[in-house]
């Protein structure tokens, strides 16, 4: 299992196989979403997975929770994407309510709160204030992606923009990286799903 620690470079950037596999998993997943294709779900399955290990030995506890909680949201994102109601029709992209939008603010604070003082308390992490509020931001922005809310990008937008710095203060330049091309990506989904939603609304 050592060849996975070994350091290869990729460009500037030096990164060891098993991050390179997560990250190129990652960008595929964060496409995909971006498309609206359920293959965001197989490719992101495979990303979190590798990424609850690299987040365990980079002492990032809440993150490789958080990978835990992808994985069961993306089996279920997976299954809600494909499923049809009772008029045959698949989920459609549909924004949050106000009530949905003061809840879900609620909930981030909430799993702030417990994370924070679970990783301080109960864990040797060295950021857990910012491991504590990436990760709430991600539980939430993960629900609405399952359930098609326009707001999730929102939500990875500053997640990821947190992350580029906290994953480069861990040293792991190939996963800041990645975080700052999801960035760009995330915006670039949000105005094609706003785009995509106009247009529905539009039919009306």
């Amino acid at each position: 299992m050592m060849f996975l620690h070994y350091l290869i470079q990729v460009g500037p950037i030096q990164t060891t196989p098993v991050e390179l596999v997560a990250v190129i998993f990652g960008l595929l997943s964060v496409w995909s979403m971006k498309k609206e294709s359920i293959l965001a779900f197989p490719f992101g399955i495979i990303n979190v997975l590798i990424y609850i290990y690299i987040c365990f030995m980079a002492k990032l506890y809440a993150y490789a929770g958080i990978n835990f909680f992808y994985f069961v949201m993306s089996v279920y994102g997976w299954y809600n994407w494909l499923r049809t109601g009772d008029n045959e029709e698949k989920i459609k992209i549909t924004e949050c309510s106000k009530k949905e939008r003061i809840g879900n603010s609620a909930a981030i604070l909430f799993f702030f709160v417990v994370l924070w003082m679970l990783l301080k308390k109960y864990t040797d992490s060295i950021v857990p204030a910012w491991d504590a509020i990436t990760t709430s931001i991600y539980i939430i922005g993960m629900w609405l992606l399952a359930r098609k809310k326009i707001e999730n990008w929102i939500l990875w937008i500053a997640g990821d923009v947190i992350s580029i710095f906290l994953f480069a203060y861990e040293k792991l330049y190939f996963s800041s990286f990645q975080f700052l091309v999801f960035t760009v990506i995330a915006v670039l989904g949000y105005l094609e799903w706003r785009g995509k939603l106009g247009a529905v609304n539009s039919e009306l």
